[in-house]
């Protein structure tokens, strides 16, 4: 009796330090799938963040390629009315040939005529393309740059979140706002502006 004891105790000893063994296992598991999840999450902002500066360039380029086409649509007008206008007053000699009263009924209508040729230069305003949108992209993103860079030079060395800075900003009313703050933050640990102190930490660099 006192054998089996022993062996059953052996026995869940050894299967608690199974289990425990795989619980260490699957936490490791789960943090490097959370360091998965923080850079797949930062990956999609920065494609967020360029998808949209890609659409503001192509509708700013949409805008230029429609001006000169409402442009050349204008001047063709034009050039219809000025050669209607220049071709219409040689018809009032021919009606005068027939007789004087159809001289006297041809004239108020060749004066309209006239007035149509000389009127028949049109002015073509200026169309204009706000071609802003473009730089738009980078000027935000050197502005976002030198507010964090200052807020670092603020909190002195001390561990921040990418949270903690967009609150500090006033740019945590969402999520696409914060991703933003998160990315430029990666891309200044990047070029050595900003150290990364653990998981989602960041800090100014040591002078």
């Amino acid at each position: 009796m006192g054998n089996r004891g022993t062996v059953q105790s052996i026995s869940v000893t050894h299967a608690a330090h199974n289990i425990e063994i795989t619980a260490e296992g699957l936490q490791e598991e789960l943090a490097r799938l959370e360091l998965q999840k923080e850079a797949l999450e930062r990956e999609l902002a920065a494609v967020v963040a360029h998808l949209g500066s890609v659409r503001r360039t192509l509708s700013a380029f949409e805008s230029l390629l429609r001006a000169p086409a409402a442009a050349a649509s204008t001047g063709s007008t034009g050039s219809a009315v000025a050669e209607h206008g220049r071709a219409a007053p040689p018809a009032a000699p021919r009606a005068a040939v027939t007789s004087p009263e159809s001289k006297d009924a041809a004239t108020p209508s060749a004066a309209p005529t006239a007035r149509k040729a000389r009127s028949g230069k049109t002015t073509e305003r200026p169309v204009s393309a706000d071609t802003g949108t473009d730089a738009e992209g980078p000027k935000q993103y050197g502005k976002l740059t030198e507010q964090i860079m200052e807020y670092f030079a603020e909190v002195g060395d001390r561990d921040v979140r990418a949270r903690d800075v967009a609150a500090a900003l006033g740019r945590d009313t969402d999520s696409g706002s914060i991703n933003a703050v998160r990315s430029t933050l990666d891309r200044l640990v990047g070029t050595h502006r900003v150290q990364r102190t653990g998981r989602g930490l960041y800090r100014a660099p040591r002078s």
